[in-house]
């Protein structure tokens, strides 16, 4: 399989053949262990044949349950099958309310029986008797291909669902006509229905998987693993619809692999996260990589009891004592996800929590601004798969603040309560207010640690926030933290159909931030077009910088062009560039995307292009969209601009398909520049050159009696101050001394501490050099581009800065990060 699609370097392989089988639901029972940096445990996979092979279900209920009788009695002598005890199958009487129990429970025994067997398997191949002839049968058999990287896995097995007690409520519409194939084919059908069950059933549904991803195995798959994928077959199974529905995978992960990284928190405690790598999550668990394979989850997760562990779930888990030391905790998801946005942090976190009650926020600009047309749509039935949708639920949609929490180390603790605490309720109040309902029922905010590659990473229910926003005072942290949260509409509820269109999540959510931070901020209209214009024109210098220095290839949002969204016969495909350690620290898709959303809120009009932001939540929710979708739609709501020339042929043409800056940014660059908050820079930029030269015309001895007045500045401003410093060919270490005493430069946020470590290494300034020092330790999502100003002008004492810190925090650095700042200095 992986010689066929024979990937071009750089390019991320997604090798699940999503066309032939869907997985619908993973259970996931780990154990994890920080001794030897392994997550080790089972997965079991319910499977639904794919689109290319799906056939019509037979109906009728006649002879079904003399049938599920008499396959029950040939289920003891079938071949393979391993008895097992009855603590691992749960129990008919065990009502389906309390379904986490068994998700809870004690550790699966069927170890005892040898169901779960660790042999060495080194080779990675079955340990079956029949492993050798795989080439043999391989282009006869059916493949169940799932992507997976850097795992071990020990076992694949069948699961004999029909083993479970009760679970012949789902057999009552199966029609079995070939007496051969009877107990696979009732397997199959218990896991159709079980899988296919309505929306309103999901409390049954969960229970029936912890039940059956507990039952005993009934034969051991043939697999084999390679560099990107874990191949799957039965002997004699040559359709995917006869291929098992439900498979038990057994497997433990390596230290080194990239889906999780093993590290300490600021406190030094050991700690264990996933990163939201290139290659997601296929190093932490055999899955469907593709966005097209939506599935839900629940997992089990057993580890010390010293230990917190944080999930992408709907329910707020509480640990329970298995014995003594160790505690399981026990997540789910109802909601259809793609695989890659399943995470989990392991660590010794505390929560922050409130030292006062807040004021409940009651202004008026905080009150929804529902029309007719979104009452509307609301009424109207959702487009995607049944699931307990958020959207149709009367109390969500009132829910202006989701429940939330914040966990950091104990070090931080007190910081995450002056600033962080307050602002989520106030972020998510801007949020509904924006789009309307919360598409996630609860928010876990988590401070991770400091070689965290990005300041944020949001996933269902739980956001990862850089330790690099804290410091400063509110508005980085703020900024952030708006930016996460709208990925909840648009990169999570909303996702893209083809991962090489980022900008559909990105774009959207930097363009979203600032609505969400000026309506948190209740700024008036005057102060959010301000602020608005000034944070235009710094990520306009930042595209053109970026522009100038990466590959043309890098800078395209729509790189597959016509083929955007197309995969193999299997399902198979790649994401362009998508292994490119250079691209992570990339923002094109990010400015480019926001800024041809705000082209086109510019030439639709603020309110009435808000309006069509809610129309495509409520209409796109929990589904999977490309470019044209939203462009289609928007365009359809105001024909009138159609009429002037805009089409979505002419966006791709003019933005999402070529590289370089869009022509018409180029255009709208200038203007920014006559903004009330950037003209106040500029002033403040000039007294700082006439400062300078002052400076540098007077002696040590000779000093001005009249101080320069300069006036204070906000955290952006002070931002293009610092950069429009940096285009000055020298500044007088006095000028450097009196412009950081000026603002406190070492206690600004990350962004300004940024622009400031730059000015350092520019023009050499020593007492500086602990500043930049400090940055590159402490702020390692933003200071990779900084080890390249140290090498740059070959000053000894500045290279030797930067392999020192790079010696120090290369081995717990990001991979990516690391190889980026190997190449620079070595």
């Amino acid at each position: 399989m992986e010689t066929q699609l024979d990937p071009m370097k750089d390019d991320l392989p997604l090798m699940a053949n999503t066309s032939h089988m869907l997985v619908k639901h993973y259970v996931l029972d780990l154990d994890v262990d920080f001794k030897s940096q392994v997550i080790e445990g089972f997965i079991v996979l319910f499977l639904e044949t794919g689109s290319r092979y799906r056939r019509a279900s037979s109906t009728g209920e006649e002879g079904c349950q003399s049938q599920f009788d008499e396959t029950c009695k040939i289920r003891a002598s079938e071949q393979g099958h391993v008895p097992v005890s009855n603590a691992s199958v749960c129990s008919s009487k065990m009502e389906y309310n309390d379904f986490a129990v068994c998700g809870k429970g004690e550790k699966d025994t069927s170890d005892k029986n040898g169901n779960h067997s660790n042999e060495e398997q080194a080779s990675g191949i079955s340990s079956s008797k029949n492993c050798c002839d795989i080439e043999n049968h391989g282009n006869e058999d059916f493949l169940l291909v799932l992507d997976c990287c850097d795992l071990s896995v020990l076992k694949v097995e069948e699961v004999d669902v029909a083993a479970v007690s009760g679970i012949e409520k789902f057999t009552r519409s199966a029609k079995l006509t070939d007496v051969s194939k009877e107990l696979a084919n009732l397997r199959n059908q218990i896991v159709h229905e079980l899988v296919t069950l309505p929306s309103d059933r999901w409390k049954e549904q969960l229970y029936y998987y912890t039940c059956c991803s507990q039952a005993p195995g009934c034969g051991e798959l043939l697999f084999t693993t390679g560099t990107w994928s874990l191949e799957i077959r039965k002997s004699g199974i040559q359709t995917p619809t006869d291929f098992p529905h439900a498979i038990r995978i057994r497997y433990k992960t390596k230290p080194e692999g990239r889906s999780v990284t093993w590290t300490t928190d600021q406190s030094g405690r050991p700690c264990v996260y996933t990163m939201g790598s290139p290659i997601n999550n296929r190093a932490l668990f055999p899955c469907q990589e593709p966005p097209i394979a939506l599935s839900t989850w629940q997992a089990s997760v057993r580890t010390a009891a010293s230990f917190v562990v944080l999930m992408s779930g709907e329910n707020s888990a509480e640990p329970v004592q298995l014995q003594e030391g160790i505690m399981s905790w026990y997540y789910y998801v109802t909601m259809p996800m793609p695989a890659s946005t399943f995470t989990i942090a392991v660590g010794c976190w505390q929560e922050v929590k409130q030292s006062f009650t807040p004021a409940v926020q009651t202004n008026n600009e905080f009150s929804l601004p529902c029309s007719q047309a979104d009452f509307r749509w609301h009424e109207e039935s959702c487009g995607h798969v049944e699931y307990p949708c958020r959207f149709q639920s009367p109390a969500a949609r009132l829910q202006r603040v989701i429940p939330y929490r914040v966990f950091a180390p104990w070090c931080l603790m007190k910081c995450c309560e002056e600033h962080l605490l307050q602002l989520i309720p106030q972020c998510l109040s801007a949020a509904y207010t924006t789009l309307g309902t919360h598409p996630f029922s609860r928010l876990d905010v988590l401070i991770v640690p400091s070689n965290f590659s990005s300041l944020g990473m949001a996933s269902p229910h739980i956001i990862f926030l850089s330790q690099s926003v804290l410091p400063g005072g509110s508005h980085l942290c703020g900024t952030r933290l708006c930016h996460e949260i709208a990925h909840a509409w648009f990169g999570l509820a909303i996702g893209a159909r083809d991962w090489t269109e980022e900008w559909i999540s990105e774009g959207f959510a930097t363009f979203l931030e600032d609505v969400f931070w000026a309506r948190a901020q209740q700024l008036s209209h005057d102060e959010e077009k301000a602020q608005q214009e000034l944070k235009a024109l710094l990520r306009w210098r930042r595209l053109r910088d970026e522009v100038q220095n990466s590959e043309e290839e890098l800078q395209v949002l729509r790189p597959n062009k016509e083929s955007t969204g197309e995969v193999s016969e299997s399902g198979a495909s790649i994401v362009k560039h998508g292994l490119k350690a250079e691209k992570i620290f990339m923002q094109v898709h990010y400015l480019k995307g926001y800024f041809l959303l705000r082209s086109l809120a510019r030439r639709i009009g603020g309110a009435s292009y808000l309006a069509s932001l809610r129309k495509f939540v409520y209409k796109f929710h929990g589904q999977l969209v490309l470019s044209q979708d939203f462009l289609s739609m928007l365009l359809e709501d105001v024909p009138e601009q159609r009429e002037s020339g805009l089409t979505v042929e002419s966006i791709f043409t003019d933005w999402l398909d070529t590289s370089g800056i869009p022509k018409p940014l180029l255009e709208e660059g200038e203007t920014w520049k006559e903004s009330r908050l950037v003209q106040q820079v500029s002033g403040e930029v000039t007294k700082w050159i006439r400062t300078n030269q002052r400076i540098r015309k007077s002696s040590k001895k000779k000093r001005r009696q009249d101080e320069v007045i300069f006036q204070k500045l906000l955290p952006d401003q002070l931002v293009l101050l610092l950069e429009y410093l940096l285009e000055e060919k020298t500044l007088c270490p006095r000028t450097l001394q009196c412009l950081e005493e000026t603002y406190q430069l070492r206690d600004q946020d990350a962004e300004v501490r940024h622009r400031w470590c730059e000015l350092v290494v520019k023009h050499k300034y020593v007492p500086g050099y602990g500043d930049v020092e400090k940055f590159l330790r402490e702020d390692q999502a933003m200071g990779v581009y900084l080890y390249g100003e140290l090498m740059v002008n070959e000053d000894a004492k500045q290279q030797e800065l930067a392999y020192k810190c790079f010696a120090a925090a290369r081995e717990q650095m990001d991979v990516s990060s690391a190889k980026v700042v190997a190449e620079m200095l070595f």
